[in-house]
């Protein structure tokens, strides 16, 4: 498969360099021809099987060495870096990282060595939650075995009937020997769920829909079979904070639980069939929005990959609870404010309503090419009118023509909303929306003329 392909150019260089050989004497010690190793050099080939062993045979060569991009936390880790308010106005694209990760491994490790080295107050610390989002991302908020592990057991249960509820009940029943109770909110004023291990019984607050009380009693299925396998993954992340190991393991078991009601290869089928129609989908698998929108970021199994989405959660103060980017490229996500000008805070106004909007960031549309978003209201999961956010979810306009949400929407690059991430990170002039200055920029002072915006300030 090409994705499968190793690029390996800057290692190959390096090594032949290290030797101290021209491409003619190291394509004849390696059996090739000086210009595919030229090619191989400059990325143009992948370094076949039989190369590989060459290189090993012939200069004690280290596969391992192929891997030094994971140091810096592969492609997402420099994203990350980058994704500092300092580099903002450069308009650096995922892309561009691919390139010089790919081109430069070494330069990149350097960049990423300077950057970590930096006084904290520079670069931000990061906090659990922080450090937590930083390992789903790393996987790409994919997880491969418990994702086959849940189908698994999904298919064994036939949850694929209508009463997914029935289904999860009687699995805890005949196998952990648990009663399900629901409890009136008096009794549970601020609990969810609790687990009764001397009654044998899985206690339930009666303010969660039947979409939560599924999903709660599949978290509790997850936590009861799958605790081996979540915490095998939870160790093998390089956290230096417990608490951050501990988030972490909590995003597992919730995956596993949404892995077990929407399994895999059914749910990307319906996803595929309905032209991923979102209310249909969540109609079809008895989920909520929220709990959707979570699995839309998960389609990356390897032959049977789904769109790239991303997914926010947001208050009206516009603040991230919740950011998975999974294997979308919309850096706009990623900052730590949103931007005004997107359709997702008009939720809030139009409770229950799908909010579809072509948004980019930059006023043509042409640069990034731009985002299909939607988003909706959802309610504090077991807070009825006490709690509200919004959900939304997003995919890169090229990939959204067949899309049910986009049949009534322009996706041509002049037609999309130019929005920034937040006003602190943004540098569009002439913006009437904007709050605050840009960060990194001189302000501009005029006494004759008083400009439409609140803000102006020197172009970089």
């Amino acid at each position: 498969m090409a994705e499968d392909a190793l690029f390996a150019g800057p290692a190959v260089r390096r090594l032949r360099k290290r030797e101290g050989l021209t491409q003619a004497a190291a394509s004849a010690r390696l059996d090739i021809s000086p210009s595919y190793l030229n090619l191989i050099e400059r990325n143009q080939r992948p370094v076949s099987a039989r190369v590989m062993m060459q290189l090993v045979e012939q200069f004690d060569f280290d596969p391992r060495s192929l891997r030094e991009d994971e140091a810096i936390g592969g492609m997402d880790g420099l994203v990350r870096r980058f994704a500092d308010e300092r580099f903002a106005d450069l308009g650096i694209d995922r892309e561009e990282l691919q390139e010089f990760l790919a081109s430069s491994p070494q330069v990149a490790a350097a960049f990423a060595r300077l950057y970590d080295n930096a006084a904290p107050a520079a670069r931000g610390s990061e906090d659990p939650l922080t450090a937590s989002r930083r390992e789903i991302e790393r996987w790409r908020n994919h997880f491969a075995d418990l994702d086959a592990a849940a189908e698994d057991l999904a298919d064994d249960m036939r949850l694929s009937r209508g009463d997914i509820g029935l289904a999860l009940v009687e699995r805890l029943r005949e196998r952990h020997q648990l009663s399900v109770r629901i409890l009136p909110r008096e009794i549970m004023p601020d609990s969810l769920r609790r687990l009764d291990l001397h009654a044998r019984q899985i206690q339930l607050s009666e303010m969660l829909s039947i979409s939560s009380r599924n999903f709660q009693l599949a978290l509790q299925i997850a936590q009861l079979e799958f605790a081996d396998a979540i915490d095998a993954v939870a160790k093998g992340a390089k956290f230096d904070d417990e608490a951050a190991r501990a988030l972490f393991a909590r995003h597992l078991t919730g995956y596993v639980a949404a892995a077990l009601i929407m399994p895999y290869g059914r749910f990307l089928r319906a996803c595929e069939a309905t032209g991923y129609d979102l209310p249909v989908i969540e109609r079809r698998f008895g989920v909520s929005f929220e709990q959707l929108a979570h699995r839309l970021t998960t389609l990356q199994r390897v032959g049977q990959r789904g769109l790239p989405f991303f997914m926010v959660r947001l208050d009206r103060a516009g603040q991230f609870s919740k950011t998975f980017t999974g294997a979308s490229t919309a850096r706009f996500v990623e900052s730590d404010a949103s931007c005004p000008l997107w359709h997702a805070h008009r939720a809030f106004d139009r409770a229950g309503e799908l909010q579809v909007q072509f948004v980019a960031l930059d006023e043509s549309g042409e640069r990034d090419g731009g985002w299909l978003t939607m988003a909706r209201t959802v309610e504090g999961s077991g807070a009825p009118g006490e709690a509200q956010f919004v959900v939304a979810v997003g995919v890169e306009a090229v990939l959204a023509g067949d899309l049910a949400q986009a049949r009534d929407i322009s996706l041509r690059p002049a037609d999309a909303q130019p929005i920034g991430p937040g006003c602190a990170r943004c540098h569009r002039s002439g913006c009437r929306q904007r709050s605050l200055p840009p960060r990194g920029r001189k302000l501009a002072f005029d006494r004759i003329r008083r400009g439409v915006t609140p803000f102006e300030f020197e172009e970089g």
